[in-house]
Parts: structure tokens; C-alpha cells; sequence
């Protein structure tokens, strides 16, 4: 079977963790703070703090942006850890449409649904395809010339290490920016995340946030005689993780472009398929895609083709707006519905074989 998803793990990874654990401090430590500045220089920006999962660098970002009885915009088309992030925050869901071009979320929606309650805009780079972040800035002005308050906007970059939106990496757009390096993610630290501020003041208060409230550099006040001013969970990395994810950083930029070469070559042998249609990226962006997601008609029965011939697809994320525990923030979402269940992706990463490419252009060509 031609999978969906595999772990990119390095040959170096493991000699990496034995010296962690044989150096006997595997807690937040020296291999944290390399990590850390590598991502600073792959990124290009300064302020980037880790964190032990993408789900708590969200929850970070929202303590951040946290208003009491605030909503957060966000799309109901993700994983559910972006939104049940919200909840964790104790803040309201207000759910955007779906744009069913791109599958992200419809930005004309998103302008007509800010008001004086919106505390933060969630914005999901889903499968890798950035979102108009120059319009996305524009809907959060607006907010504040209308009601005097300019919403956060976090970006969700889970499944979009990579991509770039104006010729940037995500996270340089002056907005907060969380990574995972979950697992199955372009780069692995086996679990962990990554949180970027725009500023310094912003940046000090995550780095506080993600330890208790309490100031680990080694010069800092010794932690019995600090005070909180403003508390924190534990969502710091440890020198394991961080060990995986440096063996792991080295061939992550090439395993990208591998994604991006399948991509090229399914938007060429694709495009005339009658009954499937492509996504198509923002403008200004380039997608790292994480999957390749296309919509179809009888998407059971392309499932199933698929399948006999070996390959794996699916639909990844269902919406998240149909579970009951969200159930009171229901609302007509006529896009969506149009286009969820036409959705599947497909195989693009770097561990596709030509003959596995060919194979699966070939199997879509003959029908289903």
C-alpha cells in the first residue's frame, strides 16, 4: 500500500537521544536552546520559543490574545486540536465558511462575522496552503477601526512547515505562528511545537506562559523568590524531543521540495480529469503540501478504487462544527456543506517513487 503518511525520521536521530540521555539532563536544556536557534534561522525571525506539542503552542497563542467572553473566527475544515484549543482557553467558537476553492477558510465570511467580541481570527494553513494573510491583516484593521480593538491573528502551521506566503516562511508576517512536529509532520521531534511572536514583549510573556509563569534562564531570579505575575501551564520541550527534531531539521527544506515536484506533476496529469477538481493555492503563497487534497464526485467509490489499487487516501480531517460538545455554536455553513464530503487527499510526500506517482495518476485517469 502506497501510504498517506510516513514518518521522516533521520539515521542520526538515535545516536542523538543516546548522547542526550548518556550527557544526563534530558529536561529543557542545551539541545532545547540549539533547536531552538536553528528554527531562528531556517525561519528567519527571532522570537520562537518550543513547546512539547503544536496543541499547547496554541493554547500559548490564545492566553496570549485571551479577552473574557471572547470569540475566536475560526474554520470548522481542521483537526480538532485547533479548535478545541479555543475551548481550553475558555473562549467561544464562532465558525467561518469554508472558501470551496481553496478549502480554506472564505475571508469574505470571516469580514462579516468580526465584531467587538472578536479576541483572536484562527487561521489554518490546511494541507500545507497558506491563507491570504494580507487580506486576513486587512478584516483584523477593520475590526479595530469599527470597534476600537484589533483582534490576534494566530496562524495555525501544523501541516504547513515550508510553505511561504510573499516569498516568507510563515511566521514572518507579524502575526503568532504555531508548528507541530508531530509525528507525521515534515519535521518530527517525535511530539513537540513551536510558538513565533511578532515582538519581544509578546515573546517574553509565551516564554513565561509555557513554564508556569516562571523564568528559566540561568540568570534569571532563583524561581523560590520570583513572583507570577501571570500564570502558566507546562508546555516546554525537553532535550530528547529536541535532539530528534535537529537530526530531523537537516533534509527537511528537500523533502519539502520532493512534496512540491509531486504536487507540479499531479496539477499537470490532473487537471483534465473529469469529475475531480484540484485546490487551488492563495495568491502570493506556495504550499509545502503536507497532502495533495482534490474534491471529487462519489468519493466512496474513488476511495475505493484507490484502495484496490493500493493506495492509501482519505479525508483527514472531518469538520469539527458536527460534534456535540460545540453543538451550541451551530450556524449555517452553506460552503462546507457543499464541498466536505467531495473531499479526499492524496499521497505527494517525499517517499513516492516515480513508478508510485505514475501509479496513482494512471489508476485516477482509468475512472472509479
Amino acid at each position: 500500500m502506497i501510504p498517506l503518511f510516513k514518518v521522516a525520521m533521520s539515521g542520526r536521530a538515535s545516536a542523538a537521544v543516546a548522547g542526550v540521555l548518556a550527557g544526563g539532563h534530558i529536561g529543557q536544556g542545551a539541545k532545547v536552546e540549539e533547536f531552538e536557534d536553528a528554527l531562528r534561522e531556517r525561519l528567519g525571525t527571532r522570537f520562537v520559543s518550543t513547546v512539547n506539542s503544536g496543541t499547547s503552542g496554541l493554547q500559548l497563542a490564545l492566553k496570549l490574545a485571551a479577552r473574557n467572553g471572547g470569540e475566536v473566527l475560526s474554520t470548522p475544515l481542521t483537526f480538532v486540536a485547533t479548535n478545541w484549543a479555543i475551548l481550553a482557553a475558555g473562549l467561544r467558537i464562532r465558525w467561518v465558511d469554508v472558501d470551496p476553492a481553496t478549502l480554506n477558510a472564505d475571508l469574505d465570511d470571516m469580514a462579516a462575522k468580526v465584531s467587538a467580541r472578536t479576541a483572536a481570527i484562527m487561521v489554518v494553513h490546511w494541507a500545507g496552503y497558506p491563507v491570504d494573510l494580507a487580506r486576513v491583516s486587512e478584516i483584523a484593521d477593520e475590526c479595530e477601526r469599527r470597534y476600537g480593538t484589533r483582534p490576534m491573528i494566530i496562524e495555525d502551521c501544523a501541516q504547513a512547515w515550508g510553505a511561504t506566503y510573499a516569498g516568507r516562511p510563515l511566521g514572518n508576517h507579524g502575526n503568532v505562528a504555531v508548528y507541530s512536529f508531530q509525528a507525521i509532520k515534515q519535521v518530527t521531534s517525535g511530539d513537540g511545537g513551536l510558538v513565533v511572536c511578532p515582538d519581544e514583549e509578546s515573546h517574553r510573556r509565551g516564554r513565561l506562559i509555557r513554564w508556569f509563569g516562571l523564568d528559566r534562564d540561568p540568570d534569571a531570579t532563583p524561581r523560590s523568590e520570583q513572583d507570577i505575575s501571570e500564570w502558566g501551564l507546562k508546555f516546554h520541550m525537553n532535550d530528547i524531543s529536541a535532539a530528534i527534531g535537529l537530526a530531523n531539521l537537516d533534509g527537511a527544506g528537500e523533502r519539502v521540495e520532493r512534496h512540491r515536484s509531486n504536487a507540479a506533476y499531479y496539477d499537470r496529469e490532473l487537471k483534465d480529469v473529469q469529475g475531480l477538481e484540484r485546490v487551488r493555492p492563495a495568491p502570493g503563497s506556495e504550499p509545502s503540501y503536507w497532502v495533495y487534497p482534490v474534491k471529487v464526485k462519489r468519493r466512496d467509490d474513488f476511495v475505493a478504487r484507490l484502495s484496490a489499487a493500493g493506495i492509501a487516501a482519505g479525508h483527514i480531517d472531518a469538520r469539527n462544527d458536527r460534534h456535540s460538545c460545540v453543538a451550541e455554536y451551530a450556524e449555517p455553513l452553506p460552503k462546507l456543506d457543499a464541498v466536505h464530503d467531495r473531499i479526499v487527499c492524496l499521497p505527494v510526500g517525499w517517499w513516492l517513487s516515480e513508478q508510485d506517482r505514475e501509479h496513482i495518476v494512471n489508476t485516477i485517469r482509468n475512472g472509479w
